[in-house]
């Protein structure tokens, strides 16, 4: 595809990873068989061939987008389940953050643009968000339509405990050290699953591991990403890899260790992001280099002997910014059978859940479809257990699956010692 962006832009690195990523685009439309919106509507405008049309125009004239294109860029989910079918490789995920900052930025002013910087602003605060979250188990079951009734439906299944990895912390390994590793708690996670943290850290300290948590780290930026804030995004990127560098020197760390597949795929991506930074570009690059999600630390120090327990049979749900993200696929279904699980797939595992960072919220008739589908196509499997790698999954699946939904390091960690996943209990939030 054949592009021409404005002399102003030539110099400007993301433009041109996105003209590379236009030039590679042969217009075969494979990329629409495996995209969740077009599945959904059958519409081109809604698959990724006929958004890069629209965002080639958009980015080549510099005008502000038509109220056409916005609705069609505002449905990509971001999912780069795309990618999987594309002869020619093209990064489809350079052209929509692009195409989505250019409409953030356009429309900052807008009732929808300072929505999404509200969202932002809470999701990315603890404190806000565990507020937020009491406040819409409160209302929980009253019939709130559009995007607040979205919100209040996650927070239906979400926990907002202070659990243990909360702040500054450094745990040290039960028996002899065999790693050093700093956890990302993360934000949003810390304020509606911090049983995920804690059974992370519990299981990382039984493999061996020293676990560092550092409390200048706010949040990693994903979120603001996903939304199409670049400037604020990249600032909280920085501002966690400056944390982790200065930890670095001080004390090497052999991982950086994130347990949310959202922030991982993002921080694995870092060094493009902050490359037009001088001062945290070779940071970027070097903390990159070891970040690691949660599976893959378990796999490369060996998963301690499972203690004796039932064999459950557990549906294990992909991720999309793990298994696209990331490209980790097999590795947790297989450290789940090595714990002893009796692991199913789920049909149509390449599609989205409908959670995409806070889509379930901005999207909340679409990302009901899609979980209503996947919901479908769990039961086909019939398990007792439902594992995931990213929170958001977890939230967005509790309003659909009637079975516990665990990440998949609580099963991890009760399969070696730990103590029963949360979920599990009567008492925890279900589908109502």
């Amino acid at each position: 595809m054949q592009v021409s962006l404005p002399l102003a832009r030539q110099h400007d690195p993301f433009f041109r990873a996105a003209e590379s990523a236009y030039q590679a685009c042969v217009h075969c439309g494979f990329c629409n068989a495996t995209c969740p919106t077009y599945v959904l509507l059958g519409d081109e405008r809604d698959g990724p061939r006929g958004r890069i049309y629209a965002m080639k125009e958009m980015l080549e004239s510099g005008a502000v987008p038509p109220t056409s294109l916005v609705p069609h860029l505002d449905r990509c989910l971001s999912c780069l389940a795309c990618r999987t079918t594309c002869p020619s490789g093209v990064d489809y995920a350079r052209l929509i953050d692009l195409g989505r900052a250019q409409v953030a930025q356009d429309r900052r002013w807008s009732l929808k643009g300072l929505t999404r910087r509200v969202l932002a602003t809470v999701m990315t605060q603890p404190g806000l968000l565990r507020v937020a979250v009491i406040l819409g188990k409160a209302v929980s079951g009253w019939p709130i339509p559009g995007s607040i009734g979205a919100a209040v439906r996650v927070a239906h299944g979400a926990n907002p405990t202070r659990g243990p990895v909360d702040g500054a912390r450094v745990f040290p390994p039960l028996g002899p050290q065999r790693a050093r590793v700093a956890l990302l708690a993360g934000c949003a996670q810390r304020a509606v699953a911090p049983e995920i943290n804690d059974a992370t850290v519990r299981l990382l300290c039984r493999m061996g591991c020293e676990v560092v948590v550092l409390s200048e780290i706010r949040c990693c930026g994903s979120l603001d990403h996903h939304l199409g804030h670049a400037a604020r995004a990249a600032s909280f990127a920085a501002q966690a890899v400056s944390a982790w560098r200065a930890e670095h020197e001080r004390q090497r760390l052999d991982f950086i260790v994130t347990n949310t597949s959202g922030c991982g795929a993002h921080l694995k991506d870092v060094e493009f992001h902050l490359q037009d930074r001088k001062e945290g570009a070779s940071s970027a690059a070097e903390m990159a280099s070891i970040m690691r999600d949660v599976t893959e630390v378990v796999a490369a120090l060996g998963l301690p002997p499972a203690v004796p327990g039932s064999a459950l049979d557990v549906a294990y749900q992909s991720a999309c910014t793990l298994q696209h993200g990331q490209g980790i696929r097999d590795l947790p279904k297989e450290l789940l059978t090595q714990a002893g699980f009796r692991v199913h797939g789920i049909k149509e595992d390449h599609l989205c859940c409908g959670s995409a960072g806070t889509y379930n919220i901005v999207q909340p008739a679409l990302a009901g479809a899609l979980g209503e589908r996947k919901a479908h196509n769990i039961g086909l499997v019939a398990p007792e257990i439902v594992a995931t790698g990213n929170v958001g999954c977890m939230l967005q699946l509790r309003n659909f699956v009637d079975v516990p939904i665990v990440h998949t390091v609580e099963l991890l960690d009760w399969a070696t010692g730990g103590p029963t996943p949360l979920a599990l209990d009567a008492g925890y939030p279900r589908h109502p």
